[in-house]
């Protein structure tokens, strides 16, 4: 069973991606997410967790939803960071929580693709995502041949910096820059509602028929990313940026 956490689209692509090679089914967490529900799932086959990378780690809300939610069957675990760069020590912190929810680490990988963190960091044009993508497909494939055949992924040795990254830096980086209160909506805005739709935490309500933040944010990007008339700004970090989007729903 894959389960995939997305904001704009990448890491929805990889859950893909492995489904076409395994077969496995496919579960949007973002849906359950949005919903407000817990659930016991059962698998008879490995369970595969896809998500972004969010200051070099598994976003917590995708920590979270794991730990408040039931996996039966097959007790093998394997993860699938997509990001801009890297991932840091991920892998020590989705092997604790596989400790805590008694599943078998089988690894954690990390593909790039393209940069969607308008709040942050510079995004690539249009062509060279769609390049990002295409480099990026042939090694998911592989990644799904070896969840196919019950292998690990190759474990990938942490530096100092990365054990820093993903430990003190990263809910340093939340406090300082996960927050909602730079994103702004011009007159473009055509009321459509799809921003308030997408976002998985709810955060996100038409007031007037305008977007209002409501101070639970994960950064995802759906709703920038998403918005069919770029009517969304962060801050000015993403004014003039190509929103990358490529979510299917």
């Amino acid at each position: 069973m894959i389960f995939y956490f997305s904001g704009t689209g990448n890491s929805q692509l990889a859950a893909k991606q492995i489904a076409s090679v395994t077969g496995d089914e496919l579960v949007s967490i973002n849906r359950w997410m949005k919903a407000g529900k817990t659930n016991t799932f059962r698998s008879d086959r490995p369970l595969v967790f896809v998500a972004p990378t969010y200051a070099w780690r598994m976003p917590r809300v995708v920590e979270q939803w794991i730990r408040d939610n039931r996996f039966e069957g097959d007790q093998s675990a394997y993860f699938l960071l997509t990001c801009g760069g890297g991932c840091g020590n991920a892998a020590a912190y989705a092997k604790k929580l596989c400790a805590e929810k008694h599943m078998r680490f089988q690894g954690l990988a990390s593909v790039v693709m393209p940069e969607n963190y308008l709040a942050m960091f510079a995004t690539p044009g249009q062509a060279e995502c769609k390049e990002k993508i295409e480099r990026a497909m042939p090694e998911i494939a592989a990644l799904a041949g070896r969840i196919q055949k019950g292998q690990s992924f190759p474990e990938a040795a942490a530096s100092l910096g990365d054990k820093a990254l993903s430990g003190p830096v990263n809910p340093l980086f939340y406090r300082l820059f996960v927050q909602d209160k730079g994103f702004t909506v011009s007159e473009a805005c055509v009321a459509c509602g799809k921003c308030a739709e997408r976002c998985p935490l709810n955060n996100i309500e038409l007031i007037g028929g305008r977007p209002v933040w409501k101070g639970d944010c994960t950064h995802c990007m759906a709703c920038i990313g998403g918005c069919p008339t770029e009517a969304i700004e962060y801050k000015n970090k993403s004014k003039g940026q190509h929103r990358h989007y490529v979510m299917d729903q």
